[in-house]
């Protein structure tokens, strides 16, 4: 803990601790006194309120209603930041009586609008003074599919989007905590996954000096490929179903799951034990045609057709000039029940990025949609949103690091994109090995961001926390290696049942060796 953060906390709670009444009255005015005292550039302070103890409440925009604080007391600070005259960012700052000196910024999910109240209540848990932000638009989040319509002829809602509310809530947030605590925050950290984790890589490309250390989880990294595939493997499978015309490269749910018991029979044990998790996909070469129907079979088979659709799936996907678009999905994957990506409709994020920011457009016909998009896509690039760029050199030089994990069975993010960025960075910066500022860990039987099969939880967002140690919290983890220079070997992942898995950094392999799994070279 840094020596600033020491001195503050002690007074803290040595005040708190002897004139508890009087601790709470001074920090209830200290805070509501916000109201009318910060003033910064373009930002406009809507509402301050001391949470005395835990309780639910209310939130504006349509994501939720409620948000629970469960660490208390703090006071809550909500703003608006006109970052420019057509497009503006609402925020919240939640900041702890008890704060450890520590700033944490969060990110957002999907084409997301919603801001993280679930992980502002894990940030003031772990006395963070936590900022979130709706991305520069009100609602569609990970598992809402409307509302992205507000990118819609919008640039500057884009940008805001692509790379500047994480940048301007990081900035704003700050200010607002030095503001509060009289003093500045010692460390600053960034907290998201998927587009959040995204948010994160952009930031350290882009904005290097706003984070010491961010944990970024299966980031969607070269996004607009990553939407390209994601429609095309739903395209493969048949999408868009038309009612009156079903397609017969459609693997309905039972059949698919027909099509994940075989996958696993023929990959589970590749790691030397069955257990229900592929360890490694990207050594797992599925043969859907060993379940192709036979001359009398209709049940529990695969026409040649769906076999055709299923190889198409699990292939890297080539453009058409024969360069590597987006890698393969990864076997066992498909079992994850998150994201529907095999549900006959044409891929949410996909058709609402295609018609919201690329063509712009309310109506398409995805029908004929292929790899050909691909060149006009990388055109667009709306707001820069790609992210895929490995000169990570200014945040490396400023001393940043970099915690960054993926799930071996994520279902709409292929984990092997991971592995690719890791490699990206590698050949950029000329680095046999970036363990001195970045670390990837694959996640064996992890879905998307948390879940699967398996001990996938390691702190890496609320309620994923369950052994409070730096050795098993990815969050903890990433303050060890900034403050003291300890940087993790691996990340430990628990279940529900307390059972444990330790988890590998890339490139490193998990191998079991007859017990457990170890992580080897």
């Amino acid at each position: 803990m840094p020596l600033l953060s020491r001195e503050f906390l002690v007074v803290t709670v040595l005040i708190a601790v002897l004139f508890p009444g009087r601790a709470a009255a001074n920090q209830s005015a200290k805070c509501l006194a916000l109201q009318n005292s910060l003033h910064f550039e373009n930002t406009t302070i809507l509402n301050v309120a001391y949470i005395a103890k835990a309780t639910n409440v209310s939130t504006p925009g349509i994501c939720q209603s409620t948000a629970p604080v469960t660490f208390a007391p703090l006071c809550r600070v909500q703003f608006l930041i006109n970052t420019t005259s057509t497009s503006a960012v609402h925020a919240e700052a939640w900041l702890p009586d008890v704060w450890f000196g520590r700033f944490l910024g969060l990110g957002n999910g999907g084409l997301g609008g919603c801001i993280d109240y679930v992980n502002l209540d894990y940030g003031t848990q772990l006395h963070f003074a936590a900022v979130g932000s709706d991305n520069g638009h009100d609602g569609g989040g990970p598992t809402d599919s409307g509302d992205a319509d507000q990118l819609l002829n919008h640039p500057e809602v884009i940008n805001d989007f692509a790379f500047r509310a994480v940048h301007v809530e990081a900035v704003i947030g700050k200010e607002i905590v030095r503001a509060y605590y009289g003093t500045p925050a010692a460390k600053s950290y960034f907290l998201g996954c998927s587009t959040g984790g995204r948010q994160g890589t952009q930031a350290a490309l882009l904005f290097p000096d706003d984070f010491d250390g961010i944990v970024a989880g299966a980031p969607a990294t070269d996004f607009n490929h990553l939407t390209i595939w994601q429609g095309l493997i739903s395209h493969y499978v048949g999408a868009p179903i038309s009612p009156a015309t079903p397609s017969p490269k459609f693997i309905p749910p039972a059949l698919m799951s027909v099509v994940s018991a075989e996958i696993l029979r023929q990959c589970d044990a590749l790691d030397g034990v069955i257990d229900g998790i592929i360890t490694e996909p990207d050594a797992c070469e599925f043969r859907p045609e060993v379940i192709q129907c036979t001359a009398g079979e209709t049940t529990n088979c695969l026409t040649p057709i769906q076999v055709e659709a299923l190889k198409n799936v699990f292939t890297p996907l080539f453009g058409l000039d024969g360069q590597l678009v987006y890698p393969r999905y990864a076997p066992g994957a498909e079992a994850d029940p998150f994201g529907n990506i095999f549900g006959g409709g044409f891929f949410v994020f996909s058709d609402n990025w295609a018609r919201f920011t690329i063509l712009n457009v309310t109506e398409f016909d995805f029908s004929n949609f292929s790899v050909a998009v691909t060149p006009f896509w990388d055109s667009i690039n709306p707001g820069g949103i790609a992210t895929y760029n490995g000169d990570l050199s200014a945040f490396r030089r400023r001393g940043g690091k970099f915690f960054t994990y993926h799930g071996q069975r994520d279902p709409i993010i292929s984990p092997t994109n991971s592995k690719r960025v890791y490699d990206l960075i590698s050949h950029t910066l000329s680095l046999p090995s970036l363990d001195d500022f970045y670390r990837l860990f694959m996640i064996s039987g992890m879905g998307h961001c948390d879940g699967g099969v398996g001990p996938t939880s390691f702190g890496q967002a609320a309620g994923l926390n369950l052994v409070n140690t730096s050795s098993h919290n990815a969050l903890l983890a990433m303050v060890d290696w900034v403050e003291r220079g300890i940087a993790p070997d691996t990340i430990i992942g628990t279940d529900t049942n307390g059972s444990t898995r330790t988890h590998c950094r890339y490139p490193m392999r998990s191998v079991f060796n007859g017990k457990v799994f170890v992580c080897t070279a």
